[in-house]
């Protein structure tokens, strides 16, 4: 994208206006057509971006996302209006606004109905409104102790807390699917999903529900989530529920094509909108009377949605700046599907450079990469455990101004010696690209993890705090 050309586009001729005025026929009311906002220049995303620390390279988008200045302003605008005059907002307000910014989604995530958005405050939220929902089932008897719930080995963190708090407790019986890392192709991720399917219907078991992730955290990989999902329902799997907490913003995102029952992403990692914003999918045919947000408010039972939007006094000013984020990132040329690719490509090409500096690999092929990708770090780093990619992390912030998640592999069974540089990897640094970014800050993360090998450097060398 050349983002220093600016155009002003517009449709029609406006000179045929006062005629339509005297010509309204088919009684259509006339309407001045519309100027598109000019593209944004260069100049201008550093100048949105440009409360971030400086000196700092910022290579970790995707763990806390980003939220342009305009956006900031927008959303101290809604807060005032709060603080101004609370009942006039609750009243007259913040309804409506809810409203309009789940209808954006809707759109934008191609939903059949608003109905089926819900705007919570995180991902974590949604899963635990979705499994909660599970574990209810249980509960009830509507589901049988030891029925079976399949999740990814590499689902995050927290929603594997949650399936252990809410389904496990429950009664579920819990299978991963063991996904392969490095991955070459989704026909290996597939093969291993089919596998976790197989196991968790053996002794006539029924799969309740399958977790399923969009793009997976750490190690950042795009699932096959329309042929995981398709299988599912192959298998019969009664409810599917995608945890795509960086999907917005990162890649294509269509809920008629996906088919999952539930689906939820951040707004605030890959979409602009300030912290903390998600949305719920909850498709009409799958929609049930016992979803409900975890926080009870006196909303309780009149539909998720509705739930959602009030649980009490609280800032809801990140809910409230939607419109105002689709109106930004229209700036770019080719709107959000622009960005996403121009993330897309940046991020390969800077993993692709640190890998060939560094003799080694990326995490997976660049059609299975976001805005976010895995690559290599010299095995002579010496990273034996999780322990050493929080210390050497922690190094490289201190010490060179370099913000970077690092993720561990443990080494196969009896994989000492390398045969190759896939099998020597032991850690790999997961990079993002956003339109803040700058290549320099790479090539800092490049030059920093030379310096440390030209030194001698390993993890051992690092105390834990």
């Amino acid at each position: 994208m050349d983002s220093t050309h600016e155009h002003v586009k517009e449709n029609g001729d406006s000179t045929n206006h006062d005629n339509n005025n005297n010509n309204n026929n088919n009684n259509h009311a006339s309407k001045k057509q519309k100027l598109s906002p000019p593209l944004i220049t260069d100049s201008e995303i550093q100048q949105e971006f440009s409360h971030h620390q400086p000196g700092i390279a910022r290579i970790n988008n995707g763990s806390f996302g980003c939220c342009p200045s305009s956006i900031i302003s927008t959303q101290r605008e809604w807060q005032l209006r709060y603080l101004r005059q609370p009942d006039d907002f609750y009243f007259n307000q913040l309804r409506k606004g809810i409203i309009e910014s789940r209808t954006v989604i809707k759109d934008l995530i191609n939903a059949e109905d608003v109905e089926e958005v819900s705007i919570v405050d995180n991902a974590t939220t949604a899963a635990a409104i979705v499994l909660q929902h599970i574990a209810r089932s249980f509960v009830e008897g509507r589901y049988q102790e030891g029925d079976a719930a399949v999740m990814l080995h590499y689902a995050y963190g927290s929603v594997k807390k949650s399936i252990q708090a809410y389904v496990s407790r429950a009664g579920g019986y819990v299978i991963e699917a063991q996904l392969p890392f490095p991955v070459t192709s989704n026909e290996d991720i597939i093969a291993e999903f089919r596998k976790a399917l197989e196991k968790a219907k053996s002794n006539g078991r029924k799969i309740r529900l399958a977790v399923i992730d969009h793009i997976t955290s750490m190690p950042s990989v795009i699932i096959p989530v329309k042929d995981l999902v398709r299988i599912c329902r192959e298998e019969g799997v009664d409810q599917v529920f995608v945890d795509a907490a960086h999907a917005i913003g990162n890649v294509d995102v269509n809920m008629k094509e996906i088919g999952a029952d539930f689906y939820t992403s951040n707004l605030h990692k890959w979409f602009f909108c300030p912290p903390s914003i998600a949305f719920l999918y909850c498709r009409r045919s799958n929609m049930q009377s016992d979803l409900h947000h975890p926080v009870v408010s006196h909303e309780y039972g009149n539909g998720l949605a509705i739930e959602s939007s009030w649980i009490g006094t609280r800032d809801y000013s990140s809910q409230l700046v939607v419109p105002s984020v689709i109106e930004f990132v229209n700036r770019f040329e080719g709107g959000i599907e622009g960005i996403r690719k121009r993330n897309h490509d940046a991020v390969v090409e800077m993993g692709e450079m640190l890998a060939k500096a560094w003799g080694t690999n990326l995490g997976s092929p660049p059609e299975m990469c976001s805005s976010m990708v895995m690559v290599g770090l010299p095995s002579c780093l010496g990273i034996s455990s999780e322990v050493d990619t929080m210390k050497l992390r922690t190094h490289l912030r201190d010490n060179f101004r370099i913000e970077v998640p690092i993720h561990y592999l443990a080494p196969k069974d009896g994989e000492n010696k390398a045969r190759d540089n896939v099998t020597c990897v032991t850690g790999y640094a997961r990079i993002s690209y956003q339109i803040y970014n700058k290549v320099d800050e790479y090539y800092r993360l490049r030059d920093a993890i030379n310096l440390l090998v030209e030194d001698g450097f390993t993890c051992r060398m690092l105390v834990s705090n």
